[in-house]
């Protein structure tokens, strides 16, 4: 057992009370002031944040989940924890059947091995695209929904966010059976608003990164960006690195989707936490410059950031702080089915922990009770 002391922390309705919390094995065991422990840690006033859930991402640090190796994983899994991010999805892309069931059983494979930040399951980012909105998706590997293809790779290791443009042939049929599996996400789509609206009574939940590969809005066209907007039910990823969508942007967004329904994800590729270069996504070549990473063509091809700059990034422009933090635990965690063991400080949950400092620099990072990044390590 350990107990943390004077700390301020953000318990399950978000709100900043000053308490102790105790972790026992890998779960919070106790919260309040009235609390015995041999095993104490001082914290002098700083504060308990839920970790970081990043349910969209590629890459980091050199390594990326198309690399279909454990080591990849494990890399990414320890750039995660410096950044405060306790949990993720590592996700693939738009590539043929045999690689992506080589990614499948390597992600198999590595979960119970993490040293940083644990796995949930993979997030399927196509194949089953819009060849219109492919955005960074190789368009060679482009295809229609496979429900058996998908049952295998699930098979293989748990998929818990699937990618699908809902007026794809056969799209709903799929949404409606691969539901009952895992989340279904309206991505690279080129529906109209009417199309984009019926997908959400027939298996669709989600959006993945709002705005980006899918039509813009016009005001008698509003497209599949009005439509999860439209429909309360629905939770819609931001990439909120200033690059994907203009600040003023996504203001607008997390005012119309409010507290429950934002959720923050990096969509980053390898080049995260590497600078500028030249890089590889889903065997195209990418030029990062000043953060920005794009294809050859000019498409941007996923990001360079991480979770910990984007909450800072939403704080700057304006977001609430209880809304910024929400959309970057509980929100996420929600729309994964993961919100019952992690997204929020409770009794009984993981202790999945993330420690700043006043200026909100990222200290300490438990994950499953244990300390696992310490930044004076």
């Amino acid at each position: 057992m350990i107990l943390l002391k004077n700390a301020t922390i953000y318990d399950k309705n978000f709100e900043a009370i000053e308490v102790n919390l105790l972790i026992e094995g890998e779960k919070i065991a106790a919260i309040g002031n009235d609390i015995a422990c041999d095993n104490e840690t001082d914290l002098g006033g700083l504060t308990i944040l839920p970790g970081f859930v990043d349910i969209h991402i590629h890459g980091a640090a050199g390594a990326d989940m198309s690399d279909a190796r454990e080591e990849s994983l494990q890399t990414i899994s320890k750039f995660l924890v410096t950044k405060g991010v306790s949990s993720f999805c590592p996700t693939t892309m738009t590539l043929p059947h045999e690689d992506l069931v080589s990614q499948f059983i390597c992600a198999a494979d590595f979960m119970g091995k993490e040293r940083g930040a644990y796995m949930h399951g993979v997030n399927m980012e196509g194949p089953y695209i819009a060849l219109e909105q492919k955005g960074a998706q190789p368009a060679d590997f482009v295809r229609l929904p496979d429900l058996d293809e998908f049952y295998k790779l699930n098979s293989l290791c748990p998929v818990r966010l699937v990618d699908l443009a809902p007026e794809v042939q056969g799209a709903f049929e799929f949404a409606q059976e691969a539901s009952k599996i895992c989340t279904v996400s309206q991505a690279h789509t080129n529906a109209d608003f009417e199309t984009a609206a019926a997908a959400y009574e027939n298996g669709f939940s989600h959006a993945t990164h709002l705005f980006s590969a899918m039509p813009p809005i016009y005001h008698r066209a509003p497209g599949p960006v009005v439509a999860a907007f439209d429909n309360e039910k629905v939770r819609a990823e931001l990439i909120c690195d200033g690059i994907h969508a203009y600040p003023a942007v996504l203001r607008m967004a997390f005012k119309l989707l409010g507290e429950d329904r934002c959720v923050v994800v990096s969509d980053a590729m390898r080049a995260s936490g590497c600078g500028d270069g030249d890089f590889e996504l889903g065997g195209q070549k990418v030029i990062v410059k000043d953060g920005r990473a794009t294809l050859e063509c000019g498409n941007l091809a996923g990001s360079t950031t991480n979770m910990h700059d984007e909450f800072l990034n939403i704080l700057n422009f304006g977001i609430p702080f209880k809304q910024a933090l929400k959309a970057c635990t509980i929100n996420p965690a929600t729309s994964i089915g993961a919100d019952s063991y992690t997204g929020s400080i409770e009794v009984g949950k993981f202790a999945d922990l993330k420690i700043v400092d006043d200026q909100l620099n990222v200290l300490m990072t438990f994950v499953k009770g244990k300390r696992v990044f310490c930044s004076q390590a």
